[in-house]
């Protein structure tokens, strides 16, 4: 049986499956079959060991290149006083400039769900608040007895 053997610093050429494993020997290296299905098989020398510590390096690499989003959440009542407002938008800028998502609810206590219309100005006043370092996914919805905003960074 006849194979291709390709490498690093090697004439690729077509020679005996034994030539090609001498080959291998004489360099203290591995021979791998590439490509089985080729007419002949490709056979290719190089240190494997090597081979497999770069590709998991190049894996982990990758795994920490990833960006892991988090989602921040940020609770309003409807009457929040100005302040405490200015204190959570602080807050809220702090989370999308290191790149995370924020949910900002306003939660309504027993009769001042009356007052819905307080709560999206509150939130559509913390987007706007925010405007210069994220932008609005989902615009103010009431859930059951919040209404909730989602910000997402700009990049």
């Amino acid at each position: 049986m006849v194979v291709r053997v390709v490498g690093d610093n090697i004439e690729a050429r077509i020679v005996p499956i034994k030539e090609a494993l001498e080959i291998a020997f004489s360099r203290n290296m591995d021979l791998i079959e590439i490509s089985p299905n080729a007419n002949p098989p490709v056979c290719k020398v190089m240190d494997y060991q090597k081979y497999l510590y770069e590709l998991k390096k190049k894996q982990k690499e990758i795994k920490a290149k990833s960006a892991r989003i988090e989602t921040k959440e940020i609770r309003l009542g409807p009457n929040t006083d100005e302040h405490d407002f200015n204190f959570k938008v602080k807050h809220a800028i702090g989370f999308l400039q290191s790149g995370n998502k924020v949910k900002v609810d306003v939660f309504f206590r027993g009769r001042s769900i009356m007052y819905k219309e307080q709560g999206e100005d509150m939130l559509s006043r913390f987007a706007e608040a925010c405007a210069d370092y994220g932008k609005v996914d989902a615009a103010p919805k009431l859930e059951g007895k919040r209404m909730i905003l989602m910000l997402s960074p700009k990049k």
